[in-house]
């Protein structure tokens, strides 16, 4: 970044307020975060206040007096804004604006900028922007009776129609065709997903928080030549490629937004048809930044996010990612949790090991039976041959005896053929 782009970048206070059960030394992890959240929106850090409370005040959520300490500080480091790392009410937002004399923004705002210049595709950015919109409609302010519409003709007289009012439903109004919009692309993308179940492909999906390395996973494994850069948020569309396995068997590998600790409700409302492929997968590989101070802390936040969109029942595989930094600590996290792996994309250490392990779950999804097919019924061995992984094939008198891995479904259909 040139001087003088760092010039134009914003200067920010960043606000965190420690309420029982968190600690303080959690909240200052949380506001190491919030940093990194407003570096990744285009602004800088000029400080920092962190608070221990009891309860949030309802009118400024950090108390009259240190709103006031805070305006303090925002002018002695010359600020444009101030952001805290807990939700605000838009009570509280205005309270403090008029207290600080500059904008107050929450984690939410924040996040929402960062997804609002990443998002690249037509759904993406639709979604998006019904995000922000939900999110705004609350905080609309208008400007009183100097705003309304008055003619003076018979049935016009009185305060007539807010400023206010007129912008609500023009949000509203926008808010209605979007959800149209989406509406019609999750059609689309239903579709796309019914079609590549009838591939019999099982579906694996990369889950995981923001910049844990997932796209550099999907990369690794597939080529997929999706975008990667060291920063919160950097993929935000869903990418699906094909994956062969050790054993021969094949699976699609779905890429998805990256999840952080306080996700905004509103962004996973707007996201849920895109996290939709989460919930139908066969398994979830979760991968974790293993270099972090409290890799558990953000498992945590994703398996939180996970609940609220209902795929907490699919199973996970954990994934310890970047055991190549300096760091990492990848050896004692897959001590504690039997089954998990660990691997650093960068350099390619342990994705042998990944892959088998993938392998493992999905053929652990999958029956074996034992199926007695006639010699005339070459139709059935092809398709068996098809839709499942053989594992004995020997020719008798009369038929041609398989042992075969299917999924439930294919295992139904050959139900007449069982030995």
């Amino acid at each position: 970044m040139s001087l003088i782009e760092r010039a134009f970048r914003e200067k920010i206070v960043l606000v965190g307020v420690a309420i029982p059960p968190a600690t303080v030394g959690q909240e200052e992890a949380h506001l190491d975060e919030l940093a990194l959240l407003v570096d990744t929106a285009g602004a800088d850090e000029a400080a920092r206040v962190l608070q221990r409370r009891d309860a949030p005040d309802p009118a400024t959520y950090v108390g009259k007096g240190k709103a006031e300490e805070l305006r303090d500080l925002s002018n002695a480091v010359d600020a444009d804004t101030v952001v805290f790392d807990d939700e605000l009410s838009p009570a509280q937002s205005r309270n403090l604006e008029k207290i600080l004399g500059r904008t107050a923004i929450d984690r939410t705002a924040v996040i929402l900028d960062i997804f609002a210049q990443n998002a690249r595709t037509q759904e993406g950015k639709a979604q998006v922007e019904l995000a922000q919109l939900r999110y705004r409609l609350p905080r609309l302010r208008g400007r009183g009776k100097q705003l309304s519409q008055q003619s003076g003709l018979l049935g016009t007289r009185g305060p007539g129609e807010t400023q206010l009012e007129v912008d609500r439903r023009r949000l509203l109004r926008r808010v209605t065709k979007l959800e149209a919009e989406l509406r019609a692309l999750t059609k689309t993308r239903r579709l796309q997903r019914k079609a590549r179940r009838k591939s019999r492909l099982r579906t694996v999906s990369l889950v995981g928080y923001t910049n844990a390395g997932k796209s550099t996973v999907l990369n690794a494994l597939t080529d997929a030549g999706v975008l990667v850069e060291d920063r919160l948020f950097a993929t935000l569309d869903p990418r699906t490629r094909r994956l062969d396995l050790p054993g021969g068997e094949s699976v699609l590998l779905n890429d998805t937004v990256g999840f952080v600790r306080k996700l905004p409700h509103q962004l996973v409302e707007a996201f849920r048809s895109t996290l939709e492929v989460v919930t139908e997968s066969d398994l979830l590989v979760h991968v974790v930044d293993s270099a972090v101070v409290d890799p558990m802390g953000q498992v945590n936040a994703v398996r939180t996010v996970l609940a609220e969109i209902g795929a907490q029942d699919v199973p996970e595989l954990l994934t310890f990612n970047k055991t190549d930094h300096p760091e990492s600590d990848a050896k004692r996290l897959v001590a504690d949790h039997p089954g998990s792996v660990a691997v650093s994309a960068l350099s390619g250490e342990g994705l042998d090991d990944l892959l088998v392990a993938i392998g493992d779950r999905v053929r652990a999804m999958s029956d074996v039976v034992d199926l007695v097919v006639p010699y005339d019924r070459g139709d059935v061995v092809a398709a068996i041959h098809r839709e499942g992984e053989v594992l004995v094939e020997t020719h008798e008198a009369d038929a041609t005896r398989i042992r075969a891995r299917l999924d439930p479904a294919a295992a139904g259909r050959f139900a007449e053929f069982r030995a």
